[in-house]
């Protein structure tokens, strides 16, 4: 018997957890259309503005013209694309590592990632906050699944010590976690790892690109040696395109393709997105103003919403979580928001934990002064003392 899809939505929408598409009539910038208004977007993964850059729009469009709009079939079936290993090349030398291997979305790469990595004779411990991808390819494993406390060092530590000495183990985090904005301890979990005998997998989805000294993400900030990490990443946040990758070893790389469902069975991606985001990590690499620009921008939103008094994460990138708690307080104050021109989503369980309702704003370095202005003075109007 089909379930009663109408009445669980009735009771979403009871819960003010019910969610619908706004249809987007514009590119992923910092000004979209939605039903014909044109609204500040404080909503995009964009963060350098790669999804709109006019020579990765050319690259994607000369890929076009040379190679077709699609792959044709999975990489082992119909061939490896030119193109591609241009991209994994190009990455692998961006990450500073042996090897890159791309998937279609960064949800794929976790799916496919972490059963290739530990099966059900091992340990995994994981973040509290890591992402549902992550959490997913966990399952996946069938491996035991312990969860450690949020950046809690000494609970991780305390798991480690409890665990069979034989159990391979797997350590999974989020090098900038995607709802509170705020770094893993990367150099701490890096020597727990390696006391422990334990492997460490770090989903650097929103470092890549955004923050280090290049760009090159959270483990050149904490100035680590990438061998001693599993590196994840995406092409559809700072690079603006779509996919995800895993970047290490060549060994895991050979690996990964003979024992990654998701890679092993899926089409490959277009061949636009590969060229384009290869673009993408040369302009990252030849303008690094773009990204000073970045954090400018975050630095002088986040001090004019903290200095409002609203409660804000101990975020350390360009997402500004504001905790409102409530499901129907983020929902009101989205919508006030939309009202005054500013697109800022109601985050609500599942994707963040009961009574950690939140707006979620992302800034771009293609934000100008006078949108950051304007969506300050929407929360004086919105939020008054």
């Amino acid at each position: 018997m089909l379930r009663n899809f109408e009445q669980e939505i009735k009771t979403l929408e009871g819960k003010h957890l019910w969610r619908q598409l706004r249809v987007v009539d514009s590119p992923a910038d910092t000004t979209i259309t939605i039903e014909g208004r044109q609204l500040i977007s404080m909503a995009s993964n964009n963060y350098l503005g790669m999804a709109n850059h006019p020579s990765i729009k050319h690259a994607a469009i000369a890929a076009i013209e040379r190679w077709g709009v699609g792959a044709g079939s999975a990489r082992l079936i119909s061939g490896s694309m030119a193109v591609q290993h241009q991209l994994e090349g190009d990455l692998a030398q961006f990450k500073q590592v042996e090897t890159a291997l791309t998937f279609g979305s960064g949800y794929a790469t976790n799916l496919g990632l972490i059963p290739s990595l530990i099966d059900q004779t091992g340990l995994i411990l994981a973040d509290r906050y890591c992402h549902a991808s992550l959490i997913e390819g966990c399952r996946l494993s069938k491996a035991k699944i312990r969860v450690y406390q949020h950046n809690n060092v000494e609970h991780l530590e305390r798991l480690l010590k409890a665990r069979k000495a034989t159990s391979p183990t797997l350590v999974v985090t989020e090098g900038i976690f995607s709802m509170d904005g705020d770094l893993a301890p990367l150099p701490d979990l890096i020597t727990l790892c390696k006391t422990y005998d334990a492997t460490l997998l770090v989903d650097d989805a929103h470092g890549t690109g955004v923050i280090g000294k290049n760009g090159r993400g959270t483990i050149e900030y904490f100035g680590v040696n990438p061998a001693d990490v599993i590196q994840m990443g995406t092409l559809s946040k700072a690079i603006g395109t779509s996919g995800g990758f895993v970047a290490g070893p060549a060994s895991l790389k050979d690996y990964l393709i003979n024992t990654s469902k998701p890679f092993i069975f899926a089409t490959a991606s277009p061949p636009a997105i590969a060229a384009a985001a290869s673009a993408a990590i040369e302009v990252i690499e030849k303008e690094p103003e773009r990204r000073q620009h970045l954090w400018d921008n975050r630095e002088y939103l986040f001090t004019e919403l903290k200095g409002m008094g609203l409660q804000l994460t101990d975020t350390q990138s360009p997402i500004l979580p504001i905790i409102l708690k409530t499901p129907e307080a983020a929902l009101m104050m989205s919508h006030a928001l939309y009202e005054s021109g500013i697109f800022v989503p109601a985050i609500r369980p599942p994707t963040v934990p009961k009574n950690g309702s939140r707006l979620r704003l992302t800034v771009s370095s293609e934000h100008s002064k006078e949108q950051l202005q304007n969506v300050v003075n929407a929360f004086k109007y919105c939020c008054p003392e």
